[in-house]
């Protein structure tokens, strides 16, 4: 029986019309001018609402070309449910208002049968935006192709099991007909998220979220999940995505594929002057095979 996970954030968070949808999707991608290339096995993309980091994301999923991929995993942080482990999905498709994506129900079964994962409801799936952020640049990109998805709901997710989970889904890594879409925004800054780290010696404020996020993105861009999780430590750098974007430079580590990440894009949603002020940062990237 076909089980529909309804976009639930489509007339708020983006639009609904799937004309307009279409159009700016088209838009922001072509904006790029990025080519598409078949080396590119991954993306870290951002999750907001789109007129906040709709242009930012297309820097990530300019980059893939569709021909040979058949199934996308989806990696996307838990905002309102709390899980120590991570998720899959029961939906049988996920629908956007461009298109619908089908659930590649047989890989979510096998990756149950690893006994690691939990399963998450439709309403837990439904709440979450994480990862539907994602489904209508997939959906557009994917166009005329067919492909299925495999979306895991990461929670808040130990360093050991970080681990754990990155050895197990690393064998996928090593198929070229798997796809990788890691969701996450990068530093939340100001009083309402309770983070307010400031380094003067880079100036303005903006200035020193921007150099503190920009150390985490040369820290991902290396590969090393224990530098990662080191950085995320000392600075406590609120990367609401820092589960997913473990797993996946663990999956990395351990399969035998050589992929590098290339952060191609940084935007700040205001530029913070004051301690009064907020800001969200995204950051995009490309995860390409080294040939």
């Amino acid at each position: 029986m076909e089980k529909i996970r309804q976009p639930t954030h489509a007339g708020s968070w983006y639009t609904d019309n799937p004309t307009k949808l279409s159009s700016d999707l088209e838009e922001w991608l072509n904006a790029t001018g990025l080519t598409k290339s078949p080396d590119v096995r991954g993306v870290i993309a951002p999750h907001a609402g789109y007129s906040y980091s709709g242009r930012a994301a297309a820097y990530a999923f300019a980059n893939i070309d569709p021909t040979n991929i058949s199934r996308i995993f989806l990696l996307g942080p838990s905002h309102h449910f709390y899980t120590p482990k991570c998720a899959l999905s029961t939906a049988t498709v996920y629908k956007t208002p461009i298109g619908n994506l089908p659930v590649d129900v047989e890989m979510i079964k096998e990756i149950r049968a690893m006994g690691k994962f939990g399963m998450m409801d439709l309403r837990v799936d439904e709440a979450e935006h994480s990862m539907e952020m994602h489904l209508p640049y997939l959906a557009k990109v994917f166009e005329g192709h067919n492909v299925k998805v495999v979306p895991i709901l990461v929670g808040a997710v130990s360093p050991e099991n970080e681990a754990m989970y990155g050895e197990l889904l690393a064998k996928y890594v090593d198929d070229p007909k798997n796809f990788f879409s890691v969701s996450s925004d990068f530093c939340h800054w100001g009083s309402r998220f309770n983070y307010m780290h400031y380094d003067n010696t880079h100036g303005a404020i903006h200035k020193s979220i921007e150099a503190l996020d920009k150390k985490g993105m040369d820290i991902i861009e290396t590969g090393d999940p224990d530098a990662f999780k080191k950085y995320l430590l000392e600075f406590e750098n609120t990367i609401c995505g820092r589960h997913p974007i473990s797993i996946f430079l663990h999956m990395l580590k351990h399969s035998s594929s050589k992929i590098k990440i290339n952060f191609l894009r940084y935007e700040q949603s205001s530029q913070c002057q004051t301690m009064r002020d907020s800001s969200v940062s995204y950051a995009s990237a490309a995860a390409k095979l080294e040939t």
